[in-house]
């Protein structure tokens, strides 16, 4: 299974939903970035399940880092993060050991596996597993800001409740860091957590689209053709489970337009600084960043597990059949997921800057700034 992502700094991932533990391997990074445990805890909670919205299952997350951090410092050395589970019912997964369920990964795990998965939960193919994502996502955001790279993720869309887009960058995703439900415009959140509410009531779940927005990020990081940034990342979000779409600046919409609208035009300030006077491209030209912020959107479909009968197959006897799923499972997820784009976002961008200027240019002392 191919689980690690990263050329110079890299995340390996493993566990099982159901299994003993899930985390991550950080690697790569450079000697010295201050871990700040606190805040990770912060960026775990922004993931966890919480109230009628989410999931029942209720799993603490606490982040145990092994190894790779002395005396609240990185090494330079693996950083392994490990999150416990406490709070599995495997038991719901009996009956679907078969039995593949509409909209997951059963199938294709079938017939790439051969029986041997892990099948509760998800087991490899989990949600749950993001969580060790999170983690390491933590440290590489820190030592982001550090440099004045500030990521920030919000809810565009769900359940036909729509957001407003960024304004103000840096004063929306500092707003961002401080939510727990992410949206710029207050009066949305009670209207998608009715729209939640009304499909889970129905034994039905929504999805949605998130907008991300990073700022800061110098220009020429990134290559042309076949590693472009838009391809580093989108490499990285489609791993997200349940992402289905990714676009950059206006997406689709530029597709539909003329150059003259769209085509953004080049500026000097006093300073001798270029910047463009509109980001119709999102901050990429070419595959390289030009300093612009960096926006893209994704889109989440809704969570595949549901309450209401389906149609599926036994792979045991290969005859048709139905199914009615059992257990705890989130009528969305698109809340949850907001943090795994940020921290996503962010060991990519980490990595990006590493291979561009160096591993140690992430730790301003050792570059000397």
């Amino acid at each position: 299974m191919k689980n690690t992502f990263g050329s110079s700094v890299s995340v390996t991932i493993f566990g099982e939903s159901h299994g003993k533990m899930i985390g991550a391997v950080l690697d790569g990074i450079a000697p010295g970035i201050a871990v700040d445990e606190e805040f990770i805890s912060r960026q775990m909670a922004k993931r966890r399940s919480v109230g009628a919205i989410s999931t029942a299952r209720h799993e603490e997350d606490k982040v145990n880092i092994v190894s790779g951090v002395f005396n609240g410092r990185t090494t330079g050395t693996p950083i392994t993060l490990i999150i416990e589970n406490q709070d599995t019912r495997s038991k719901d997964y009996g009956e679907l050991a078969y039995k593949a369920r509409p909209g997951h990964a059963d199938y294709t795990a079938q017939m790439k596996y051969h029986g041997f998965q892990d099948f509760r939960g998800g087991g490899h193919f989990s949600g749950r597993i993001t969580a060790g994502i999170v983690a390491a996502g933590a440290i590489a955001i820190s030592a982001l800001a550090e440099h004045g790279i500030k990521i920030g993720t919000h809810i565009l869309s769900c359940g036909g409740v729509k957001d407003r887009h960024f304004i103000d960058y840096d004063a929306d995703i500092d707003k961002l860091s401080e939510l727990d439900f992410a949206v710029l415009d207050d009066d949305k959140k009670p209207l998608m957590n009715e729209a939640i509410l009304a499909a889970k009531a129905e034994g039905d779940s929504v999805g949605g689209r998130l907008e991300t927005a990073v700022i800061g990020f110098p220009a020429g990081v990134g290559e042309p053709w076949f590693d472009t940034l838009e391809g580093v990342l989108s490499h990285g979000l489609f791993s997200i489970p349940a992402v289905k779409a990714v676009e950059f600046g206006d997406g689709f919409e530029l597709s539909e337009s003329r150059a003259s609208k769209v085509n953004d035009d080049f500026r000097s300030d006093k300073d001798g600084n270029v910047y463009t006077a509109t980001n119709h491209c999102g901050g990429i030209l070419g595959g390289i960043s030009n300093g612009m912020p960096l926006v893209f959107r994704i889109g989440v479909k809704p969570t595949p597990s549901i309450y209401k009968p389906q149609e599926t197959v036994d792979l045991n006897t290969m005859k048709n059949t139905t199914l009615q799923i059992q257990g705890r499972h989130d009528p969305a997820i698109i809340h949850r997921a907001r943090v795994v784009v940020d921290s996503i976002t962010a060991l990519i961008l980490a990595d990006q800057l590493a291979l561009r200027f160096g591993t140690d240019w992430i730790n301003k002392d050792i570059k000397g700034e």
